[in-house]
């Protein structure tokens, strides 16, 4: 069984299934449809690429689906850096350089990979596994793992209650959630899953050093045939500096800016940005509107129209944050193997980690087949095989890079990575435990329009349910974060879910939640918990 039908998962049932047709395979995802739930940048190398082709079909050529989502490769690779609000510096030569000297900062080329809307290839991907057999059900969200008496292996995973009205009463149409039994399950669910940090604490998974977050606000823009062939067809740009980071003068947030061409005369515009802001103030969103206004930036999207936005968060703490048991040093435990950026297996050296969460997947998928019979032995196999393949290898190669950053700040922390390797891994702190009472140089004087943000990531859940997000000790807020933050998770939650009503910090609208769960992870008291609603609510993403 695989929890989660994104990349990673349905490559891992794919894999299983092309390498034991008797396999009985199920797949479960808390979406509607499809790719519903997947927002990436994204670029995926031209290894990860082939390596799902290989799996998936002959004559692929042939079909329009595969074109649609592998017929665009990078032929231009930008990198900036953004002086700032007017000027730029391209650093793209000193970047291939330092390529050149197999310097690890070298990494964050993208020549030659494929630009690719990460909801089309789930699309791809789920209709393959259908055709193979695999049983891929949507609208079915999981909240729990069920571990036998001992803890020595997972029995199964139950899913959410169905049916309740807001203050969990049962309604006539009330379903519980069911349990749902395994001989072996992957947790697929992607970044901060759920299911998958309940196993974590449950089965006594470590992290060597604290998982580390930012979060991607994109949105994908319409712009006039004229400008995008200006901006090219096969190109993608990424900025650094202004408006997250200004040497010296401030603010000094790890993040910054990309642009992909995303064909049809549509360009992917982009921010990401560490949750270890320490500006109070700071939305995101805010920061992606100066990008916008930068004069490069403008030139190619000015009277666009946006078209589709989304928001997710992104597992960026690397190799020492991979959660492995402490006597198996296994990704997983027993029957439970955990792939893709549930792991975290995002390389932020190279701003990305599509092809890693394929790769983890292609290889759960052959370890299933290969102990099938004894299902216990799966998470250490799949580790043997992981820990020595190509992935960690790079997640090795970059084990300290954002933890340095983190240490000593952009200025200091870049120079200091290019010795990769062979510095110490330093402590860092808990994204929710780095704000101070600082507020964003760049500010704008107008707030970013979260409601139309919010209406093109066509979310929506049913209004007369539980609300899937708890705000721990509302004390806390009125007397701690208030009076020193004024309740920041007004301000960066990218849809407006929070709102102080008569002096009452609430999850007002949960119905506009995108899932990106940024609130769990950056409330400067660690005060919210996140939840799954039920089946089928959410983002509807088509084109990320």
């Amino acid at each position: 069984m695989v929890v989660g039908a994104g990349p990673a998962g349905l490559a891992c049932a794919i894999s299983a299934k092309r390498k034991d047709p008797q396999l009985e395979i199920c797949v479960i995802d808390k979406g509607s449809d499809p790719g519903n739930h997947n927002l990436s940048g994204a670029v995926l190398e031209p290894d990860a690429a082939r390596g799902l082709i290989d799996v998936l079909k002959e004559n692929w050529q042939d079909d329009e689906l595969f074109i649609d989502v592998f017929n665009r490769a990078v032929e231009r690779d930008d990198i900036l850096f953004f002086l700032g609000k007017k000027c730029k510096l391209n650093i793209g030569p000193l970047i291939r350089f330092a390529g050149m000297c197999k310097l690890p900062i070298g990494n964050m080329r993208h020549d030659g990979d494929y630009i690719v809307s990460i909801s089309r290839l789930a699309k791809l991907l789920g209709r393959e596994a259908r055709r193979l057999g695999i049983e891929v059900l949507f609208g079915f969200p999981a909240e729990d793992i069920i571990l036998s008496d001992d803890g020595s292996k997972a029995m199964g995973v139950k899913l959410v209650d169905q049916g309740l009205d807001k203050e969990g009463n049962k309604q006539p149409n009330y379903s519980a959630g069911e349990i749902i039994e395994a001989d072996v399950i992957v947790l697929a669910e992607g970044c901060d899953g759920l299911v998958t940090e309940r196993f974590i604490e449950k089965a006594l998974l470590k992290r060597k050093t604290n998982q580390l977050y930012s979060i991607g606000v994109k949105e994908v823009i319409k712009v006039s045939e004229e400008q995008y062939e200006r901006f090219g067809d096969n190109r993608v740009v990424h900025a650094l500096g202004y408006p997250v980071w200004t040497p010296v003068l401030g603010p000094g947030m790890f993040g910054g800016g990309l642009m992909y061409s995303y064909g049809d005369n549509c360009i992917a515009v982009g921010m990401i940005v560490g949750l270890d802001w320490k500006e109070f103030d700071f939305n995101p969103q805010d920061a992606l509107t100066h990008f916008k206004n930068h004069p490069f930036v403008n030139q190619f999207i000015n009277d666009g129209k946006v078209i589709e936005t989304g928001a997710k968060m992104i597992p960026e703490g690397g190799f020492y944050a991979i959660p492995r048991d402490s006597e198996t040093n296994s990704i997983g435990k027993g029957n439970v193997i955990i792939i893709g950026d549930g792991a975290g297996l995002v390389n932020m050296l190279k701003i990305k980690g599509l092809h890693n969460a394929i790769h983890s997947g292609l290889i759960a998928g052959e370890v299933i087949a290969e102990t099938i019979k004894v299902p216990v032995t799966a998470a250490q196999r799949f580790t043997e095989i992981i820990d020595h393949s190509i992935t960690m290898k790079e997640m090795k190669q970059a084990g300290t890079f954002r933890q340095t950053i983190a240490k000593f700040g952009n200025m200091a922390g870049f120079p200091l990575s290019v010795f990769g390797g062979l510095l110490p891994l330093f402590r860092t702190e808990p994204d929710y435990r780095t704000m101070r009472k600082k507020k964003y140089k760049y500010k704008g004087n107008r707030e970013f329009d979260k409601d139309t943000f919010t209406a093109l990531a066509h979310t929506e859940h049913r209004e007369d349910q539980p609300s899937h997000l708890t705000i721990l000790d509302s004390n806390i807020c009125s007397t701690k974060c208030k009076p020193v933050f004024r309740e920041p998770c007004i301000t960066f939650c990218p849809a407006g879910v929070y709102e102080n009503i008569m002096g009452v910090l609430k999850p007002a609208n949960p119905s506009n939640c995108l899932h990106c769960k940024t609130c769990q992870r950056k409330c400067p008291f660690d005060n919210i918990r996140w939840t799954v609603p039920e089946g089928g609510g959410g983002p509807r993403y088509t084109l990320m």
